[in-house]
């Protein structure tokens, strides 16, 4: 079932691919990843009704499709990898989530590195396994999935871990960090405007301009 879904994946692909406009999405991304050229909409819009019916699967068969397609060199088989595990992000538990931060470790750029938190945020739902781990990881990505993980939490927010991540890595010059940093105290900002200003004042000598502009752009 697995490689037959595969190959109407790729056909559904391969169908829609746009070599010139794979160039200019390969520039994009710096020359990192190869593309199909593919926009968002379109690629959603074909496999959809692939991805679908994989309801109820159960989260092998997810992880183990979405580990197919990660290993496929056009970019836009991790996308989705991503749309599948978005799609059926419930089936999904914390015993994936070692699956999961796999992903994030592997062709890892900040398109896949997000969207996988977001994914891992759903999964978690208000806890933090992993999370602890994540932050003291050598790999900067890691670190970054434990800054965003509790993006859309709102009143959900474990704000105390959330300023302690925050302080732990504000010393890196990663610029993905730093982004990372003010990115999770902004939308956490539009919950709690006033004690994201209080923390950011309070912290202004240890955070870095960007993480500091950042998180009080619209405050």
């Amino acid at each position: 079932m697995k490689t037959n879904l595969l190959q109407q994946l790729q056909g559904e692909l391969q169908a829609l691919a746009d070599p010139e406009r794979a160039s200019g999405m390969r520039a994009y991304m710096r020359d990192q990843f190869d593309y199909l050229g593919i926009p968002t909409p379109a690629r959603r819009a074909a496999i959809r009704p692939l991805l679908k019916p994989l309801k109820g699967s159960g989260s092998a068969q997810l992880i183990g499709l979405a580990n197919e397609l990660w290993e496929r060199p056009e970019r836009e088989y991790q996308y989705a990898a991503l749309d599948l595990l978005n799609m059926h992000s419930k089936e999904l538990g914390f015993a994936d989530i070692p699956a999961l931060l796999s992903l994030v470790q592997r062709k890892s750029w900040w398109d896949s590195v997000d969207a996988l938190a977001t994914i891992i945020g759903d999964v978690l739902q208000g806890q933090h396994d992993y999370m602890d781990e994540a932050l003291a990881h050598d790999n900067f990505w890691m670190r970054r999935i434990a800054l965003l993980h509790q993006l859309g939490w709102r009143g959900k927010t474990d704000h105390v871990r959330l300023y302690s991540y925050c302080i732990a890595l504000a010393h890196e010059k990663e610029f993905f960090i730093q982004k990372a940093i003010g990115w999770a105290l902004r939308d956490y900002a539009r919950h709690a405007p006033d004690d994201v200003r209080q923390f950011t004042q309070q912290n202004k000598s240890v955070l870095s301009a960007l993480s500091y502009r950042e998180a009080n752009k619209h405050l």
